[in-house]
């Protein structure tokens, strides 16, 4: 069994927040009580729904499951029209439920109206699937854009209501993913102690290392009212994260797999990825499905680049116990680590290919979705390290202040240590590629905005290079179900984490740690704005929604950094 990352060494890149104590923020307002979805009936030929995905001007993918009893292939009828009524028939057509697919159906759907609201449906042998609703993007034009922002949905973990919240809302234009759609750990695994009283264990029961297995997941998690409901509200568009594959995935491993036991990981990474090509409804290259960055026009106002930081070319990472010794951290070993130039995370064909785009693009906003932060995340190093406690590193500071002459030598070093990364699977473990990321955005003179997920917490920052020009932001997504810092640290006033982070880490503006929910991104031409909406819970289908904070970027050289709205 390959170890569970709720594991005390796997917390050991979260283990300076251990002894916070400082102030924290307010507690948001309850805005509303949030109600449960209502799940596709069980005799339905598509038990799973329907679901669309990846819009352009003038096409978007449909997606479906036929139920496996009705045959090993089924024809599938589908329909588009401009309102829910299908009496403006706009394109219609037929499609096969193979077995050699989990009999899912996926449709590229061409000869579109560009920005506007479609709906569509299935049908097998007279019977109906429920209704969708999708979206094409503009191709011109300066309406606004909205976007729904989603990461770390974990089933065993919680009820999915942050996709019930995002379903309501009617004037969204697409929903974004940035992974950890779904977690491969076996039944009790992270973040499973309320599964069973919830009705929520994984299945299978095993970790998923077979193609059967992460199809029965996926399954699993589409059966839900909820993820069901979103779904049929808004077209997706998605990248994977690590657990799609296994935890901490790179291109030729990860932490959770091993190859004694586990087999050739390679295998294992062409069933996940074929899996996931058969569920989402991403558009595919059949001869290439480890090529999934692409990028979405919404008119004259946001270019929207999906990028890979996970499978196709990461390097692995890093990690900290390679470098102690008898004499302790040897930073000039790390140091040129870190600052080796031949270090991956894009992969040079990935970057061409975003470089390229950032300078052919002539919208307002270049706006980055991705798997993991790219903000600096630097703490002092003997807290990541885990030589001093937090509320001890604090009390020196206060001592350095009021009686700097009372510190002992060993004291001052403590407080001369430098700052470095807490999580090197981030970009924070790749700094020639953010760099080169970074400085391709400045040379352009783009207004850069970067999406990011993976640590099931809230964040917002100033995105600085190396010299300290300011170049762009960050807004980082909290979790759907995945428990943030709350979890590791329960002893903490998780108000107390996220105002200690934001008085440490010198670009961070804001942060969340302790609640689940998903971020409403907003552009026009004049700002981009986002909003961290919450759940109170996801222990119950009775919980409250609220608005936790607001933050905006201004276009031009002179104004990309974060302000309050």
């Amino acid at each position: 069994m390959t170890q569970d990352k709720n594991s005390p060494s796997a917390f050991k890149r979260r283990a300076f927040m251990r002894d916070l104590s400082v102030l924290g923020l307010s507690a948001p307002a309850a805005l509303s009580v949030a109600r449960a979805g209502t799940s596709t009936p069980s005799n339905s030929p598509f038990t799973h729904g329907v679901a669309s995905g990846d819009p352009l001007s003038d096409r978007v993918m449909l997606w479906t499951r036929v139920n496996p009893a009705l045959g090993a292939s089924v024809t599938v009828n589908w329909d588009v029209a401009a309102d829910a009524g299908f009496t403006q028939m706009l394109r219609r057509g037929r499609a096969q439920a193979l077995a050699e697919r989990d009999h899912t159906v996926k449709v590229d759907v061409l000869g579109l109206p560009a920005g506007k609201t479609l709906f569509y449906r299935f049908s097998v042998n007279g019977q109906s699937s429920r209704t969708g609703r999708t979206r094409t993007l503009a191709s011109s034009g300066s309406a606004p854009v909205k976007l729904a922002v989603f990461s770390c949905s974990n089933y065993p973990a919680g009820y999915f209501n942050v996709y019930a919240e995002a379903a309501k809302m009617d004037d969204l234009d697409a929903a974004v993913h940035l992974g950890d759609y779904i977690y491969e750990y076996p039944k009790g695994g992270y973040a499973s102690g309320d599964a069973a009283a919830m009705g929520r264990e994984s299945m299978p029961a095993t970790e998923l290392l077979s193609l059967a297995d992460y199809r029965q997941r996926y399954a699993q998690y589409r059966s839900d009212a909820d993820l069901q409901d979103v779904h049929a509200a808004l077209p997706f568009i998605c990248v994977w994260d690590d657990h799609e594959f296994a935890n901490d995935t790179w291109k030729d491993g990860a932490e959770n797999h091993t190859p004694e036991t586990e087999g050739d990981f390679a295998l294992r990474r062409a069933a996940a990825m074929k899996a996931y090509h058969e569920w989402m409804p991403i558009r595919s290259d059949a001869a290439h499905p480890e090529l999934i960055y692409r990028s979405f026009k919404f008119g004259n106002v946001l270019d929207l680049h999906m990028l890979d930081t996970r499978v196709l070319a990461r390097d692995k990472q890093l990690s900290y116990a390679n470098y102690m010794g008898a004499n302790g951290f040897n930073a000039q070993q790390f140091a040129a680590d870190m600052g080796n130039p031949a270090r991956q995370l894009l992969g040079s064909q990935q970057q061409q290919w975003l470089q390229g785009r950032l300078a052919s693009s002539t919208a307002t906003w270049q706006v980055l979705g991705q798997q993991v932060l790219m903000a600096r995340m630097n703490i002092p190093a003997p807290l990541v390290l885990g030589q001093i406690s937090f509320s001890d590193y604090v009390a020196l500071l206060a001592l350095a202040q009021s009686n700097p002459s009372a510190l002992t030598p060993a004291q001052q070093a403590v407080l001369a240590a430098p700052a470095i990364p807490y999580n090197l699977d981030a970009w924070d473990g790749y700094a020639v590629a953010r760099e080169t990321v970074l400085g391709t955005a400045r040379a352009l003179n783009k207004n850069l905005v970067v999406l990011a997920g993976d640590t099931h917490n809230a964040w917002a920052s100033d995105l600085q290079d190396y010299q300290g020009h300011q170049v762009g932001v960050e807004f980082a997504t909290p979790g759907v179900t995945s428990p943030g810092f709350e979890e590791y640290f329960p002893n903490e006033n998780p108000l107390a984490v996220a105002g200690g982070l934001e008085q440490i880490i010198g670009p961070l503006k804001y942060a969340n740690t302790h609640q689940r929910g998903f971020m409403v991104v907003t552009a026009t031409a004049q700002q981009c704005r986002c909003d961290w909406v919450y759940v109170s819970t996801v222990k119950s289908k009775s919980y409250e929604v609220s608005l936790g904070r607001s933050l905006a970027v201004l276009p031009g050289a002179g104004a990309r950094r974060l302000i309050e709205v």
